[in-house]
C-alpha cells in the first residue's frame, strides 16, 4: 500500500513564503509524477506543480515564478517551496503520487492560510 504524508502547511502573512514537504512510502510500482494540487475554499482541486521521473516540471500560470517544485529520488519526496505568497494561494495542498501504471495516490492535505 502507498501512502503520502504531507507537512509544512501554516499560516503565514501575504509575501510570506513556505516549504511543503511529502514523503512516499510503501509499494510504489514504477515513478511517473510526483507533484502538488490544491483545493480553495469553494473551488475544484487544480494542479500547483508537477515533476516527472525525468525531472521536467510544470506549474499553474497562477504560482509560476513564485513556487518552486523538487524531488529527492532516492527518499521518494516531493517539496515545494512557495515564496511571495498571497491571499488567494489559501488552499488544502495535496500530494500526490503516479506510478508507471498511471495510478493517482493522495496524501490527506495540508492547509495553508496566507492572510492579507
Amino acid at each position: 500500500q502507498t501512502q503520502l504524508v504531507e507537512s509544512g502547511g501554516g499560516l503565514v502573512q501575504a509575501g510570506g513564503s513556505l516549504r511543503l514537504a511529502c514523503v512516499a512510502s510503501g509499494r510504489i510500482f514504477g515513478l511517473n509524477a510526483m507533484g502538488w494540487y490544491r483545493r480553495a475554499p469553494g473551488k475544484e482541486r487544480e494542479l500547483v506543480a508537477l515533476i516527472t521521473w525525468s525531472d521536467s516540471t510544470m506549474y499553474a500560470d497562477a504560482v509560476k515564478d513564485r513556487f518552486t517544485i523538487s524531488r529527492d529520488k532516492a527518499k521518494n519526496t516531493v517539496a515545494l517551496e512557495m515564496n511571495s505568497l498571497k491571499p488567494e494561494d489559501t488552499a488544502v495542498y495535496y500530494c500526490l503520487l503516479r506510478d508507471q501504471w498511471m495510478t493517482d495516490y493522495w496524501g490527506q492535505g495540508t492547509r495553508v492560510t496566507v492572510s492579507s
